[in-house]
This record gives C-alpha cells, structure tokens and sequence, in this order.
C-alpha cells in the first residue's frame, strides 16, 4: 500500500507505524548532516520511545546507520547522528547501448558505486545472447558490491523502445519485436533470485537527470542519442509517461512525411537523419569504436559529408523537439547520449530551429545544453529506480524482508 492509499484509510495501528516510520525516514533522507534521534523527536512531534523503536527497525534493516556525532547548537555532549546507510540494499541498473552493454550499482544515498561496460558486436546477435551477456555483467556486479557489504535487491534493464510489461514491443535498432526481454534476463541470472524491471532507456536517463541536477531543474526534456532516439519528459519534477507507458518516441516523430525509410515502417522519421548510423552514412565506425565518437572524431578533421551530415540532423532534430515544446511548454533541452557529445555541433542548429518554430521562444527562449551524465545516464537512472521506490516507501521494503 502507498502514502496515498494509506492517506485516503482509516488509520489503524498498522498504517499509523507506516506513516511514522515514512515520517521519521524523510527527515533522515531530508537532513545535510547527521541528524539526531533528539532532532527527529523534536521535528517530527514523536515521542522519544517511538522515535527509539522506529530508528532501531530502520538500523536492523540497514535503511540508516549511526555516525559520529549530531551537533544541535545545544550545550553538552554530541548526539550520535543517524545517515543513510551505505551498507544496505542497492539497485543494479543495466543498459544496451549503441556501442555496448553498461551495468550500474547505486546505493541508498544515491551514489554509484559500480559502473562496468562491455563492447557489444549487435549485427545478428539473437535476444538471447545480449541477455546473457548481460546477465554475466549483472552477476559481476552483485559479487563486486558485496565485497562491500551492499546487497543488491532489485534489477531494471533499459532498453532502446517502448516496453509492456517486461516486452520489449519494437526496438528496430536491434531488430527486435515482442521480445521478452525480462524473461530471457531472468533465465540468465540463474541462481540470482531478483525482482526485474524492464523500462525505456530514456525515460531512466531523464531520471539519472533529474537526480543529477539536484533540484536545480523540475521541467525539461532529456533527449537520448544512440541506438534509439527518444526522449524523457520531466514535468515538475515526475517523470510522465503516457496512458501505457510509451511516450516519448521522439525518434520516430516524422520530420519529413516523404523522407528516407525508416525500420520502423515509416518514412521521414527522425532516427533516419540523427541516429549514429545515418551519421557514419556508408562509412561505419570502426570495430570496437563508439559510433558518436567516431562521427565526431570525422568531425574534427573537417570531413565535409559527416559535417554536413550533423548539420541535417541538427536541423532534424530541431524540428521534432519544436513540435514537443510547442505542446509541452517546457524551457529545457537536455541532449544526452550521443547528442551530449555532438552537442558543440548540434546545438546551434537545434537553436535555430527552435527559435523559428517555438511560438513562445520569442519572450521565452528555450536553453539547449549537453546533459549532465552523458552516454551513463540510462544506466544510472536504471540503478536509481529502485532506489527511489525505496526511498518514497521503506515501510514496504522493510515489511518484504521479514
């Protein structure tokens, strides 16, 4: 049961624990230091007996630890503090990229505490054989943290395309259609007896971003680069995702109706001028070379069709985002992926665009930048969400681990 449901309850003896312990956890989580058990009586009206009990639970199932000492202004001796702890459960976030396969661990408090990638050749390669590849990174990445003394409890996989309940529905980057991703990563992991989440990669890349920025941005869209062009739409700080959960396909919003074909089907779509592929054009990235570095490596030496290229898919991609920002009235681009690296060369471009097109831009002009995480965003917004359903409900957690 949520806050909210519990909120809309008779209160009971049960649901009024929840909420206090969910109380006294916000305050921990809230704090810019260690914050004592005498602070959270104080700030949260708590009697010193239940505050006692709840910190006790929340010690046992490793949600916080004790620290040093809380210093309150107060005469006498320190208090000791409490903090997240950095010892306790730990999403594992795992992403397919344009150049490779990344996994990611996070703990509690947010921080990456391990972050691995491995090339990845996805010409012919069957589902199967990148959810084993996979499932051997994931199984590295729980035996690296819990030398640590983290202990990884959930697993979210991002994945280039709209998903429905663990299927991946169409990625045609990878040439994938209803492929049970989560199943087959299941099957992989073995003894590894972990719930798993399938996801889109940018709708987690925009929430590795919104962590990122730490509260400087609620409102902007993250648009992803690399195999599969999407976008993640932040509105006031929450992620939105659509009636079924597929918003934000900005790769395949048509920028020209009679325009190049695109594997999905359609024609013009933005993925068949801006994905790394329409950039290389027939000259393909060399064996083991991420395709944008290579695009931007050709870019330096002043290559006249790969600069012209970029030009295109700026443009391209200016047009698209103009549409989402005259609908979502939103003051921020974010370019991740590939975008964040090409961002010098298309950023002008997406501008221009931008600023003809966007009827607001005109007393309101909208801020294009390269995104902060780069081309580990998806990965780490992957390990975060867990996390975060963590944070926003420990009494959940704590009640499955009995």
């Amino acid at each position: 049961m949520t806050g909210t449901e519990r909120a809309a309850s008779p209160a009971r003896q049960e649901s009024l624990r929840e909420l206090n312990l969910e109380l006294v956890f916000r305050h921990v989580l809230a704090a810019e230091r260690p914050i004592s058990r005498t602070e959270l009586a104080s700030v949260t009206g708590l009697t010193r007996p239940t505050i006692t009990r709840i910190v006790e639970e929340l010690i046992a199932g490793r949600l916080v630890t004790e620290t040093g000492s809380a210093r309150d202004g107060r005469a006498g001796r320190p208090r000791v503090g409490l903090i997240l702890s950095r010892s306790g459960p730990a999403g594992l976030g795992l992403d397919i990229r344009a150049d490779g396969l990344a996994a990611c661990v996070v703990d509690l408090t947010g921080t990456v505490r391990h972050l691995a990638f491995a090339p990845f050749a996805f010409a012919d390669a069957e589902p199967a054989a990148v959810m084993g590849r996979l499932a051997a990174m994931a199984s590295a990445a729980v035996e690296a943290v819990a030398a640590e003394r983290l202990t990884v409890v959930a697993v979210t996989l991002a994945v280039p395309g709209p998903v429905d309940k663990g299927v991946v529905r169409s990625a045609p980057a990878l040439g994938w259609a209803d492929v049970d991703a989560g199943s087959l990563l299941r099957s992989g992991l073995g003894h590894l007896d972990l719930p798993i989440t399938v996801d889109n990669e940018a709708n987690l890349a925009a929430h590795g971003e919104l962590h990122a920025t730490r509260g400087e941005l609620d409102n902007f869209v993250y648009v992803s680069g690399g195999l599969h062009i999407g976008a993640g739409i932040i509105l006031d700080g929450r992620l939105v995702r659509g009636s079924r959960g597929w918003s934000g396909e900005l790769g395949h919003v048509t920028v020209d109706p009679e325009g190049r074909r695109c594997p999905c089907g359609s024609r013009g779509c933005l993925q068949t001028y801006a994905s790394p592929q329409a950039l290389l054009g027939d000259s393909p990235a060399p064996a083991g070379t991420m395709p944008e570095l290579a695009v931007t490596t050709r870019a330096d030496e002043g290559d006249a069709a790969t600069l012209a290229a970029i030009d295109e898919a700026g443009t391209a991609l200016g047009v698209a985002l103009s549409n989402v920002l005259n609908i979502l009235d939103i003051g921020t681009v974010l370019l991740g992926g590939g975008f964040a690296l090409l961002s010098s060369w298309v950023t002008d471009r997406v501008e221009d665009e931008i600023a003809r097109r966007v009827l607001s831009a005109a007393w309101a002009p909208v801020a294009v930048r390269p995104a902060i995480l780069g081309p580990d965003a998806a990965a780490i917004g992957a390990a975060l969400s867990f996390i975060d359903r963590l944070r926003l409900d420990p009494a959940a957690w704590l009640a499955s681990q009995r």
